[in-house]
């Protein structure tokens, strides 16, 4: 069976359809032309700003091809006679995926996406494959719905929405907010979206604390902002927003010990990645009362569930299901990036760093490249 989305792509194989979208797809891809775009764990917004410069691609010789499956060692023989590869976020590039998809002759692999954690940068290295990343696309995007996220559990938004649609417009105890006004705020990364986050906050008329590696300039001649060690954040931080990637050294940042040293009913906000958080800890916390509220859009064991349809199934996730339990949690779909401006940028940036390739530069030649970055 044929199934074509638009002009510039073929997909062939067994396709099991539901809501309009595609499951599953056979383990093998066909191609007319000989340059190939294999697009991973593709969603409707891919198809909708990819098909847009579907000219651009075409003008480059390359065919673009849309699949629904996520890149997994299952699912790799899909990549097959793809020159370059599209993951999505919660994709697993290891070691074996790497090797298999460079005997496929894959020479290109384009992270549509800022991080990079789910990618064995040393094997693309080793064996010779080109690795680009989108490394800003639109920081107001994150930093705007992390804002959201701690206003919505202030206010108490899904609860007092939930009451009105049904005709409750009391005013309970439990609807009382706090002013921002002069609260303390945490953030733990001051890079780009970092920044911007101190910036709105600073509007609101909060102290910021930021904790960075790299000090920012501008954000040290702020009044109002001070750079301090991580425990006096956690110590003084009325509200704590991560904004940091996934290290090494950066896996379960909030942990047991770091919520042992915040105030009692802290707000804890994520938007970056779901790994800085242990997310036993964080429920144990929450159970404890230690932390008072929850933001998340991340969630570290998301892969199987974000940008995926569960509303008829039951989720086996014991812990994403614990967190959806309390009433003091809010837990958004990986989000922060959906914005139109946003996602115009991941795509032209995409195509850019495409471009690149196409025109013969090659692993840290490229613009936006990871590879050797022990060495830069």
């Amino acid at each position: 069976m044929q199934k074509v989305r638009s002009v510039n792509f073929r997909l062939i194989g067994n396709l099991k359809c539901r809501n309009s979208e595609w499951n599953r797809v056979s383990p093998r891809l066909y191609s007319t032309k000989k340059n190939v775009i294999a697009l991973f764990d593709a969603k409707p917004f891919d198809y909708k700003y990819m098909d847009e410069l579907s000219e651009k691609f075409k003008e480059l010789n390359y065919e673009i091809q849309y699949i629904p499956a996520r890149l997994l060692p299952e699912t790799v023989s899909l990549a097959q006679n793809a020159k370059i590869v599209v993951p999505m976020v919660n994709d697993k590039l290891d070691q074996q995926v790497i090797e298999r998809l460079k005997s496929y002759g894959t020479e290109m692999i384009a992270i549509k996406a800022a991080g990079f954690n789910n990618v064995d940068l040393q094997t693309c290295d080793r064996i010779g494959i080109s690795v680009t990343r989108v490394p800003a696309y639109s920081p107001y995007a994150v930093a705007e719905l992390a804002i959201t996220l701690i206003m919505s559990l202030n206010r108490k938004i899904p609860q007092t929405y939930n009451k009105t649609k049904i005709g409750d417009f009391r005013l309970t105890n439990a609807m009382i907010g706090f002013d921002m006004h002069g609260k303390t705020v945490g953030v733990i990364g001051t890079g780009k979206i970092g920044k911007i986050m101190c910036n709105i906050l600073q509007g609101f008329g909060c102290k910021v604390l930021g904790y960075d590696l790299w000090k920012d300039k501008e954000l040290l001649q702020r009044p109002n902002f001070k750079y301090v060690e991580l425990d006096e954040l956690y110590a003084r931080s009325d509200i704590i927003s991560l904004h940091s990637p996934l290290l090494p050294s950066t896996e379960h940042l909030i942990n047991k010990n770091a919520i042992s040293k915040m105030k009692k009913g802290v707000m804890i906000i994520n938007t970056s990645r779901g790994g800085l958080i242990d997310t036993h800890d964080l429920i144990d916390g929450l159970k404890e009362g230690k932390v008072g509220y929850a933001g998340l859009d991340v969630y570290e064991g998301e892969g199987e569930y974000f940008f995926n349809n569960w509303s008829e199934q039951v989720i086996n996730d014991d812990v994403l299901s614990r967190l959806l339990s309390f009433n003091n949690v809010i837990v958004t779909s990986h989000q922060a990036f959906y914005t139109h401006e946003a996602l115009q940028n991941i795509f032209q940036t995409t195509l850019a760093n495409i471009t690149e390739f196409a025109n013969g530069k090659r692993m840290d030649q490229l613009t936006n490249s990871l590879n050797f970055m022990n060495k830069k």
